[in-house]
């Protein structure tokens, strides 16, 4: 009926029921119900109603659990029993009742409606006080067209004569229901007669039939009739009543009926819209019944299509009365429990978007919101919390002085560092020995201070990465052990010459002395320290915050830069290695007496072997624990030379000071020094 090409000249003095379908899934949207089904009466609002609630539901996430469509004509008892047992075996707590009244109160009142929400269209004008006789539940929400109270309608309905409608049963006995005594004095009748009424104590005003509706289409015909009246006079003010009225065509008034604009007496704005609909809403109604039988039709919210967007809908919970049947209230429907923050839907293959499973946001991803669709990874610098509906900031992490392993590291260090130190003591102090000459005490010196130098250089290694430290850390570690591998190849070298040197006629006694074999440690630590330079003036090392080592953590570390002048000076320093082992182990059965050969064989095996086990090592560790093996692999290489080189000596110069003498090394090599 709003098709106003159809209808020109239909106009609704009640919301348009279209309407409806709008305010229904604003309601199911407020409390939450996603599954619900619904029934319609055979007839064609109520199955255009339908289709755009099913649009609507789906629209805002909902799902239809079933849809059943009868006809009166055609519904017999076994057909109630069939759509009720439908009704029970679905998990939908939600009905939507959509029909025409004549049609939903044969059918709401046929069934045993428990632990079902009912929201219906069913207007029950005469009926809101009748004592019904069977178990009716509390489960029913109503749009109904909103009523108000109209000024001195209630004077009317205590006084008019009542006898002049027709006289039916029905209509005689709801005029007697306003005999009761119950009813208030304002609109209570007075009644000779002891008869007794069907409809006792239907005395609310606000309820009474369509009289709001029928108020204002009575002043919208009024006002259009004195517009069209008023401005047709013209310079005519003779106006001859009945007889220039029947001179308007019906076409004319519709001119100012679809423009009539007024307040009624209360004060309200009532005009039609493009369709010729009253712009009114609709009350929401709770359907109570009492203990003793009698239902109360209470106003619990409303929806008015024409309001402003957040306006248009209102709901009061706590004036809904829930029956106790419900475990919860208001009840909940849905087809699957919501998925709480952290958990997101997984639909279930050939079953509605309502009906799915909640499963865990994968690692690294949140989600914050209830019956999440999807979750979503957290920046980089944050990781979620343990329900995983928050990014909460990642741990910085780095090694530090103040936790135990930095504390046992640096005093390993600082260990090492003294012990170093003390022997270079010892070294000076002796200096003028056989034993300390023998073995190139020059050399010694810088294969201690560099051994000090590598003890040292792990130090910066611990603590919190920036510019400097990540320039020194690397730079300092190649030089460092640079100058000592250097060193440990002069002094093989040194002990391989004098060997040979002192055979009779040997050419190689000019190459002895202390400039040959600081030139060979001069020469050696000036490569690496030529490729350090290289490395710092074209990629150098940089803090880097390194967000995926660990899971939930930050590691602030040292990027290497370049990677090539990186593995050039780990791979110079370990052709260094090789070198220094190769002669040692070939020198290693010289004579004992002044020989270190066999000692810097050892050194250099212990060396080669930390190393190449830090390789795998420090390749399966994580974190700060790659920083801890790399300074171990540094401390442990730097003891075992200090250890092997010049623990032997310390013994002999400290506890047996008799075998360091020129008396006993001139009897043990046959007076060849």
């Amino acid at each position: 009926m709003s098709n106003a090409v159809k209808f020109p000249y239909f106009y609704r003095t009640v919301p348009n029921e279209l309407h409806l379908s709008t305010g229904i899934v604003k309601l199911l949207k407020h409390f939450g119900w996603s599954w619900v089904g619904v029934i319609a009466c055979y007839e064609d609002k109520s199955l255009r109603a339908v289709h755009i609630l099913k649009e609507g539901i789906e629209q805002n996430g909902g799902c239809i659990a079933f849809v059943e469509i009868f006809n009166r004509d055609k519904f017999r008892a076994t057909d109630f029993s069939k759509l009720y047992g439908k009704i029970n075996e679905s998990s939908t707590s939600v009905i939507i009742l959509y029909c025409s009244k004549d049609y939903a109160w044969n059918l709401y009142m046929n069934g045993t409606l428990t632990k079902k929400v009912w929201i219906t269209t069913l207007e029950q004008d005469f009926a809101s006080s009748y004592p019904l006789g069977r178990s009716v539940k509390n489960n029913t929400l109503a749009f109904t067209v909103a009523k108000k109270n109209i000024p001195n309608f209630s004077k009317f309905v205590r006084e008019v004569n009542y006898t002049l409608f027709p006289n039916d049963y029905y209509t005689w006995s709801w005029w007697r229901g306003l005999c009761d005594s119950q009813c208030q004095k304002s609109i209570r009748r007075s009644c000779n007669t002891n008869e007794t009424s069907m409809f006792p104590q239907h005395c609310d005003t606000k309820f009474l039939g369509s009289s709001y509706s029928v108020y204002n289409a009575v002043y919208a015909l009024a006002h259009a009739l004195h517009d069209m009246v008023t401005s047709g006079i013209g310079n005519d003010t003779m106006w001859s009543g009945e007889r220039r009225f029947l001179d308007y065509l019906p076409w004319k008034l519709h001119h100012y009926l679809k423009s009539v604009y007024f307040k009624n007496g209360l004060g309200e704005e009532i005009s039609f819209d493009e369709n010729g609909d009253l712009t009114i809403g609709y009350d929401i109604v709770n359907i109570v019944y009492l203990p003793n039988g009698i239902k109360r039709n209470e106003i619990v919210g409303s929806y008015n299509p024409y309001a402003p967007l957040g306006q248009d809908f209102t709901i009061d919970e706590k004036a809904i009365v829930w029956e106790s049947d419900f475990n919860e209230t208001p009840p909940q429907s849905r087809c699957s429990p919501s998925c709480r923050p952290g958990y997101r839907k997984l639909i279930r293959e050939g079953q509605p978007a309502c009906c799915y499973d909640c499963i865990p946001c994968a690692e690294g991803e949140v989600s914050n919101q209830t019956d999440g669709d999807t979750c979503w990874q957290c920046p980089d610098d944050k990781w979620p919390n343990h329900k995983r509906d928050a990014c909460i900031p990642k741990v910085i992490i780095f090694l530090s002085y103040e936790e135990p392993l930095g504390i046992v590291l640096t005093s390993i260090s600082t260990f090492f560092f003294l012990i170093t130190a003390v022997i270079l003591g010892i070294f000076i102090n002796y200096r003028d020995t056989p034993l300390v000459r023998a073995n190139n005490r020059d050399l010694s010196y810088i294969l201690l201070i560099s051994l000090m130098l590598c003890f040292l250089c792990s130090l910066v290694f611990i603590g919190h990465p920036d510019k400097v430290t990540c320039v020194l850390r690397h730079t300092a570690f190649g030089i460092s052990f640079s100058i000592v591998l250097s060193s440990i190849l002069a002094k093989t070298t040194t002990v391989v010459l004098a060997f040979h040197a002192t055979k009779p006629g040997s050419k190689l006694r000019k190459w002895m002395g202390s400039r040959i074999s600081i030139s060979v440690v001069l020469f050696c630590s000036l490569i690496q320290t030529v490729l350090c330079l290289a490395w710092l003036f074209t990629a150098p090392p940089f803090p880097y915050l390194n967000m995926r080592s660990e899971i939930g953590t930050i590691l602030i570390e040292c990027n290497e830069g370049s990677i090539v002048a990186f593995y050039c000076v780990l791979g110079y320093l370990g052709f260094l290695a090789g070198i220094s082992f190769i002669v040692a182990f070939l020198a290693r059965n010289l004579p004992d007496t002044f020989n270190e050969a066999k000692y810097i064989t050892f050194s250099m095996l212990v060396f080669c072997s930390v190393w190449i086990s830090f390789i795998p090592t420090y390749l399966s560790t994580k974190g700060k624990y790659m920083v801890a093996v790399e300074i171990f692999a540094i401390l442990a290489s730097s003891a075992g030379l200090l250890g092997c080189i010049f623990i032997p000596k310390c013994y002999i110069i400290l506890l047996e000071p008799n075998k360091n003498s020129r008396k006993y090394l001139t009897k043990t090599t046959g007076g060849n020094i």
